[in-house]
């Protein structure tokens, strides 16, 4: 669920680069990591893991700088242990893989954490010490039993200001309602969150929304096709169908608020309200060479509120430990998910409830948005 979402992160941080956003010595900073560090990126998608060291296994890209100087290079200073950055992508197949491999290559996996909820189940994945990883150090609700969250995003309602003007959306009744809003709408082709949007635009409570009613969302969902212009499968296209006005509407990455206000001049906005909180997690393959313990370390390590302040500098990513927030610019606050005057207007997607029912619950909706 997660993939595109970081290879979308990759795609903002490469445009906030060419507009020079990024500071020139951020900028400095990045390309002499990136020439500096060419080697190890052209070494770690076959990164091999080893006892002495740690295999980090993430989406690719720029992640692999991101990880790398947010984590991995401090992780080292402070206990001498290397840890190596793998950019091939932790999918569900690939983790499994590994591990009925019987000689896992990786240690730690960005992955979704209900994935990891799935496959520690299965015996596959290690179970989260939280006598080594801080739960103190942790939004509420957001460890699970073999998942530590690393990092937030949502999924948020943008809309085209001039064609509403004053009169904004104030939730997903709104994004729904066609006669107070009329418009094409957009909505994410992967079915995350799209459940919970449908369930709340037809008058679910937050509070009611688990356990999912999906037969109610996808009648939902089915009925709004007519109003629906594109199903979006990345960022830069749910951008360009608001800009291009496509759709006066669309449920976006929140990642992609700050780029969108930006060139649109501020005509297209995106607000919190009802927003879906999703959360990204590092997890452990069950015997990783890299040893338990170490991996735990590395993850309590990475609580560290200035190093998740680096991963929100240079991914857009919303910081897991609520420590961070303080750290964030003024101006930059409102594009964190989980900033406390965001993070309360929204809602969290229920990683337990996804662990059990994600798979053909998105089989049923891609029938659906394809008939």
């Amino acid at each position: 669920m997660n993939e595109a979402f970081q290879k979308d992160c990759l795609d903002i941080l490469a445009e906030r680069v060419k507009r020079g956003e990024i500071s020139r010595r951020r900028f400095t900073q990045l390309a002499a990591m990136l020439l500096a560090g060419a080697p190890l990126a052209l070494r770690a998608t076959h990164a091999a893991a080893a006892a002495n060291q740690l295999v980090f296994v993430n989406w690719g890209g720029d992640a692999v700088t991101a990880y790398d100087k947010a984590y991995g290079q401090p992780f080292e200073k402070e206990t001498g242990i290397p840890v190596k950055q793998d950019g091939s992508g932790p999918t569900e197949g690939a983790i499994i893989a590994q591990f009925k491999s019987g000689a896992p290559s990786w240690d730690i996996v960005d992955a979704d954490p209900f994935s990891a909820i799935t496959l520690g189940k299965q015996g596959m994945m290690e179970e989260i010490d939280y006598n080594v990883v801080d739960k103190g150090k942790m939004r509420e609700g957001f460890g699970w039993d073999y998942a530590a969250s690393s990092y937030f995003f949502s999924y948020v309602i943008a809309y085209d200001s001039e064609k509403y003007g004053d009169q904004a959306p104030t939730g997903m009744a709104d994004f729904f309602d066609v006669k107070k809003f009329p418009g094409k709408r957009s909505l994410y082709k992967w079915g995350s969150a799209m459940w919970e949007a449908a369930l709340l635009g037809d008058g679910v409570a937050p509070e009611k929304l688990y356990p999912l009613d999906l037969k109610r969302a996808h009648d939902k969902i089915a009925a709004f096709k007519e109003n629906v212009v594109a199903y979006w499968g990345g960022g830069s296209e749910s951008q360009s169908l608001l800009l291009d006005g496509e759709a006066s509407m669309a449920i976006i990455w929140s990642t992609r608020g700050s780029l969108i206000e930006q060139d649109s001049g501020g005509r297209i906005k995106f607000i919190w309200d009802q927003g879906l909180l999703s959360p990204g997690a590092m997890a452990v393959i069950k015997g990783n060479p890299g040893g338990r313990d170490t991996a735990m370390k590395f993850i309590a390590s990475a609580q560290d509120p200035q190093k998740q302040l680096v991963m929100f500098d240079m991914l857009g990513q919303g910081p897991a430990n609520p420590a961070a927030d303080a750290l964030i610019p003024d101006d930059k606050k409102r594009f964190n998910p989980v900033d406390p005057a965001n993070m309360k207007k929204q809602i969290a997607l229920d990683m337990p409830w996804y662990s059990e029912n994600y798979g053909p619950a998105l089989d049923e909706y891609t029938k659906i948005i394809s008939a």
